[in-house]
């Protein structure tokens, strides 16, 4: 999805209201729907079964917002309560009116218009399962000041014992840069209206916005179909127009079929945690070539898999003849992946080079198969079909002869440059995740959190990424649907199980929820 500057979205609002009859107050109302949607989804995924919602809001049009939702999260039988920082008789226009709709629906409101009252509030203030930002919204600029400034500390300090919404952008946040000139709200979701604002997919801005959902406020597409933007966010609602409905008559060949290279002797669990994902993707059918070394541990895990037993070297590692473990070599597979657990032994090279020369179908190399290419992405070009890259940013620096500090401080330009290099599709994986390949803006994800680094969650990519290549979604297409995925399955996992308990396992068990969500079947 594109991204505006805050000038570009203030000239939408005003072309929506005076072009297509569509009056600011019901803009707000569609603001408040759809935060409010977002809380309501949210308190659902984590268990909530009757959650206190506490708003903070703003004089402004942010604040007339926060009005909106909290109208509608008490018509939704929730506990709603807001604080504004300031005076109810400061309030004007819109935000004014749905003020006045908010208080006659019976929503409490507490006026906090100093610096002290923050600070008294704060210290009696009870536990709130969820904190809603509504103070500033795109239009503010400079430090915070006065109750505007004590809200913004009392909802970082009340965030240890709840989850925190913001509306729009998170209070403090420059929407145009990222950058914040004093103490910013550090949100768990932001709510953005109608278009991403770039500056929330800075680097910048990365642990103040959180995963970021649009709310779809009747933007006409017309009005943004020129627009230029790179990178781009990456939407649940563009991953949804990748599946279709499935036809009655389909059966597992209708769907593809897979093949995971993968593993070594200590390293089972990278192919089982890979075939496990991509079983979940949609995919007809999955294959595993394994060491026979570890191939009856392997099938023993994954009875949804074919395991074939493939030929070893040294230390029972996969044999630069593995490929002669597949009955019928590589003829029936849509796609191919590997990678995860194959480790750097000596033969690893020659397998992959036997691939790169013979598969057709879209090829995945993930961990140990990118290290094998250190400094020598170009050899990839001789690829017989498309190739995707999925690297961490260690691996990544070790592909460009570089560090992993700069590739950090410059990620689009590396993820841009390996997929150049490689004339592929790279995947740069990490907090805001990055997609590239040639003559396209760079993809970025903000589905995720901190919860995923642990062992395994990218072998669980690699699966999931193969089984919806194997149903013939263009690689890069792939690539973005994957992460997000991915992404939105260790959100639901940390909601259930805490960023803390979660595992590599979680996250797979998730992914049918994700596809429940985007999917109507």
């Amino acid at each position: 999805m594109k991204t505006v500057t805050t000038e570009q979205m203030r000239n939408l609002e005003r072309k929506v209201i005076e072009d297509y009859n569509i009056p600011g107050e019901e803009l707000m109302a569609r603001a408040g729907d759809g935060t409010a949607e977002v809380v309501c989804r949210l308190s659902e995924r984590c268990g909530m079964a009757h959650p206190f919602v506490l708003l903070m809001a703003g004089r402004g049009n942010n604040g007339g917002d926060a009005f909106a939702a909290a109208h509608c999260l008490h018509d939704e039988g929730m506990d709603a309560e807001v604080w504004l920082a300031g005076s109810a008789g400061d309030v004007r226009g819109d935000a004014l009116r749905h003020l006045g709709k908010m208080r006659a629906s019976g929503v409490t409101l507490r006026e906090l218009p100093t610096v002290e009252a923050w600070e008294e509030a704060l210290a009696q203030a009870e536990p709130a399962d969820l904190l809603v930002d509504g103070i500033l919204g795109i239009g503010a600029s400079g430090p915070a000041r006065g109750p505007i400034a004590g809200a913004i500390h009392t909802i970082n300090a009340l965030s240890q014992e709840s989850l925190v919404i913001s509306i729009d952008v998170p209070s403090g946040l420059d929407a145009d840069t990222g950058m914040s000139a004093g103490e910013t709200v550090c949100a768990d979701i932001t709510a953005t209206m109608g278009l991403p604002k770039i500056g929330m997919l800075t680097a910048a801005a990365l642990e103040s916005v959180g995963r970021v959902e649009v709310i779809d406020i009747g933007i006409p597409w017309e009005l943004t179909r020129d627009f230029k933007s790179d990178p781009e966010l990456i939407t649940g609602w563009e991953v949804r127009q990748l599946f279709s409905r499935r036809r009655r008559d389909s059966h597992k060949g209708t769907y593809g079929h897979v093949l995971i290279i993968a593993g070594s002797p200590g390293y089972s669990g990278a192919a089982i945690l890979a075939a496990q994902s991509a079983c979940r993707s949609g995919v007809g059918l999955v294959s595993l070539l394994v060491p026979q070394s570890i191939a009856a541990i392997v099938a023993g895990a994954v009875p949804q898999a074919m395991v074939h037993a493939a030929p070893t070297a040294d230390k029972g590692h996969l044999a630069a003849t593995a490929l002669i473990g597949l009955p019928r070599g590589l003829a029936p597979f849509d796609a191919v992946a590997i990678g995860p657990g194959v480790t750097t032994a000596p033969d690893i090279r020659a397998l992959i080079d036997q691939l790169i020369s013979l598969c057709k179908a879209p090829l995945i190399l993930d961990a140990d198969a990118l290290t094998v290419f250190a400094g020598q992405l170009e050899a990839l070009q001789a690829a017989s079909g498309p190739v995707v890259l999925t690297p961490h940013p260690g691996e990544m620096a070790r592909l460009l002869g570089q560090d992993t500090a700069w590739v950090q401080a410059n990620r689009g330009q590396a993820v841009r440059q390996a997929a150049d290099q490689a004339r592929g599709v790279a995947v740069l994986k990490g907090a805001a995740t990055l997609v590239a390949t040639a003559d396209r803006p760079v993809g970025l994800n903000l589905t995720g959190n901190p919860g995923m680094a642990t062992g395994g969650t990218g072998d669980v990519l690699t699966g999931l990424l193969g089984g919806l290549l194997a149903q013939g979604i263009k690689p890069f297409e792939a690539a973005c649907a994957a992460v997000s995925i991915h992404g939105r399955a260790g959100d639901y996992a940390s909601w259930r199980r805490s960023q803390m308990g979660m595992t590599a396992s979680d996250v797979i068990e998730e992914i049918p929820y994700i596809f429940r969500e985007m999917l109507v079947r």
